[in-house]
């Protein structure tokens, strides 16, 4: 009972908080109004005040309202790396799970492959095929986290595809298309909800880490990994806060998304 209290309040914190990044991607002047970019050379590295939450940088720019218009540019990137994740890992997942077996054979062989790296590994190998930027980032995050997703989905219709009502529409003539709309896809929504959930702190995560390596979005942009690229030259004079903020903005995104998802499947699993 303790332990149920306890995910359901992590769960509750969880999505208060995603709801708050929420508000925060589509309207960050309700939260810290102002210009993101604008300059006062006259407060640069100005620290945590009531003045300025998050202190200032080197231009004088706030930090907090940087941190908070930057959710929109981490969140559509986390978002989109994972939707391309989704979509190749549907593609090979299910391909291997309901096609022939040298379908099987092969996508199985190409996801190991591909597992094998580590994640952000792989990312960098493709923006060193593609070159740098916003969009080439989103795309390497979201086929580095492909062969993770692809194994769950394979694995999960595997499971559907030998169920009894799976064999029953079989029995009556139903066709491929027809089972994998009607019983396939309906039964994957909620694992996908739960990927999904769990994708987008981490696609943040890999893309902020691009952006803090310079392969990502590019300062002065407020995104949390640029915004951590940017202060990292003065994390040994002082200014701790220029880094500490947007690191803390990533890590509890990540831990939200990861608290969030793993009630969803809880519940998942008490539900059936």
């Amino acid at each position: 009972m303790i332990t149920a209290r306890r995910v359901n309040l992590g769960a509750w914190l969880s999505l208060a908080y995603l709801l708050v990044l929420l508000i925060a991607a589509i309207a960050p002047s309700l939260i810290a109004p102002g210009d993101p970019l604008a300059v006062a050379p006259a407060d640069g590295f100005a620290a945590p005040s009531l003045e300025h939450w998050f202190g200032t940088d080197e231009s004088g720019r706030d930090t907090f309202r940087r941190v908070v218009h930057g959710t929109r540019d981490s969140l559509i990137i986390g978002v989109a790396a994972t939707g391309v994740g989704i979509v190749l890992a549907m593609i090979l997942g299910i391909g291997a799970a309901l096609g022939p077996r040298w379908v099987d054979f092969g996508a199985n062989r190409l996801i190991e492959v591909l597992f094998a790296l580590p994640g952000v590994v792989l990312a960098l190998l493709l923006i060193t095929v593609l070159g740098p930027g916003v969009v080439t980032s989103t795309l390497a995050v979201g086929v580095a986290a492909a062969p993770g997703y692809a194994r769950m989905i394979r694995a999960q219709t595997v499971t559907i595809a030998s169920s009894g009502y799976v064999e029953a529409d079989r029995a009556l003539g139903r066709t491929p298309g027809q089972i994998l709309r009607r019983r396939i896809f309906p039964n994957l929504v909620a694992p996908l909800f739960v990927i999904a959930t769990l994708g987008v702190g981490q696609g943040v995560v890999w893309a902020s880490a691009l952006s803090y390596l310079g392969l990502g979005v590019s300062p002065p942009s407020p995104e949390w990994g640029a915004m951590m690229n940017a202060g990292r030259t003065y994390l040994t004079s002082s200014a701790w806060w220029l880094t500490l903020f947007p690191g803390l903005a990533i890590i509890l995104t990540a831990v939200s998304t990861t608290a969030l998802s793993r009630a969803i499947a809880a519940r998942s699993r008490r539900d059936s």
